[in-house]
C-alpha cells in the first residue's frame, strides 16, 4: 500500500506542478518566451550564447515566434528546474524530496537518453549520437583493440584490459556512472570523482589513474585540446543517443520540436552546426549525421 500511495503522491505532484508551469505549446507562445534549461557541457552549452544546444534551442524560439532565453542550472538541480519537483540523487531520481520553482521548457545540453530518467520526463528524437569510450595516456603501454565487426566482442575486449587498473568514472545516475557499465566486475579499482568533465583527460596523462571512461563527445574535445596527450583503448557501451528533454505534459511543444528537428536536417542547418561544434564526429557516425 505504501508503494501505490507514494506513486500517486509522486503522479500528483507532477500534475500540479506541470499545470503550475504553463509549459506546453500555447503557453509558450502566449509568454512569448522559450526557457532552455542547460548546464555546462562540452560543446552542447560553452555559455548563454555559445553551444550546438544553445543555437538549437534559439533556431527552435525562431521557428516558434518567440524570444530566446538561456536558464543556466547545473545537473544536480536540472531535473528539478524542468518538472518542479526535487529528487534525490545525481538527477532524475523519482524518490520525491520537495517541490521547487519550475524555471525552464526544456532541458537540451547533452543530455543522455536512459529508460529510468523516463520516470519523469519525455524525450524528443534524437539530436546527437554517443558511446562511452576507456581513455588512457598516450605513453601507456595498453593498447586500443582491433575493431571486431561486433560491439559486443569489443567491449568485452576492452573490459578483459582493466583488470588491477585504477579507473576513474563519476557518480551515480551520470552517464560515466562505472556501475552502469558493470566496470566492478572487471577487477578494475574504481574511484568516483566528482570532476569537472574537462578534468578526465589530464587525470589520465597525470597519472591520476591508469584509465578513464569518458563519452565520445568530450574525448573529441579532449583530443583535440590536448593533442598527442591520450588514447582511446575502445568501447565499453552500447551506442547512446542525446536528446531534449520535456516535461510530460508538454507533448505539443515535444511535437513541435521533432517537427522542427526534421525541417532542420533536411536543409542542412543542423548539419551545419553540428560540423562547427564537432566537426570529428563525421568520422565515427557519419550516418546519423548526414540524412
Amino acid at each position: 500500500m505504501r508503494k501505490i500511495f507514494l506513486a500517486v503522491l509522486f503522479v500528483s505532484f507532477v500534475f500540479c506542478s506541470s499545470a503550475m508551469a504553463s509549459g506546453d505549446l500555447a503557453d509558450v507562445k502566449k509568454r512569448g518566451v522559450l526557457r532552455h534549461l542547460g548546464a555546462p557541457y562540452a560543446n552542447f552549452l560553452v555559455n548563454s550564447e555559445e553551444g550546438l544546444d544553445v543555437e538549437l534551442m534559439q533556431l527552435f524560439a525562431k521557428h516558434l515566434g518567440v524570444k530566446y532565453e538561456n536558464v543556466q542550472t547545473d545537473w544536480g538541480r536540472i531535473a528539478g528546474d524542468l518538472t518542479g519537483i526535487k529528487t534525490r540523487g545525481f538527477m532524475f531520481d523519482d524518490k520525491i524530496l520537495e517541490k521547487t520553482p519550475v524555471r525552464g521548457d526544456v532541458i537540451s545540453s547533452g543530455l543522455t537518453i536512459f529508460p529510468e530518467r523516463k520516470k519523469i520526463i519525455t524525450y524528443a528524437v534524437p539530436t546527437f549520437i554517443s558511446q562511452i569510450w576507456l581513455i588512457t595516456s598516450v605513453d601507456s603501454d595498453m593498447q586500443p583493440i582491433k575493431p571486431s565487426g561486433k560491439l559486443d566482442d569489443d567491449i568485452l575486449a576492452v573490459k578483459s584490459m582493466l583488470s588491477g587498473k585504477t579507473l576513474i568514472g563519476s557518480i551515480k545516475g551520470s552517464c560515466l556512472d562505472p556501475f552502469r557499465y558493470q566496470l566492478e566486475k572487471t577487477g578494475a579499482k574504481i574511484s568516483i570523482y566528482e570532476l569537472e568533465l574537462n578534468d578526465f583527460a589530464p587525470a589520465v596523462f597525470n597519472k591520476i589513474a591508469d584509465v578513464a571512461i569518458l563519452d565520445m563527445p568530450d574525448v573529441l574535445i579532449a583530443m583535440k585540446k590536448w593533442p598527442g596527450k591520450i588514447k582511446v583503448l575502445g568501447p565499453v557501451s552500447q551506442l547512446q543517443y542525446m536528446a531534449p528533454a520535456f516535461r510530460k505534459d508538454s507533448s505539443e511543444l515535444r511535437q513541435e520540436f521533432n517537427r522542427f528537428f526534421k525541417k532542420i536536417r533536411k536543409e542542412g542547418i543542423y548539419k551545419k552546426i553540428v560540423e562547427k561544434y564537432y566537426p570529428a564526429a563525421f568520422n565515427y557516425h557519419p550516418d546519423f549525421f548526414i540524412k
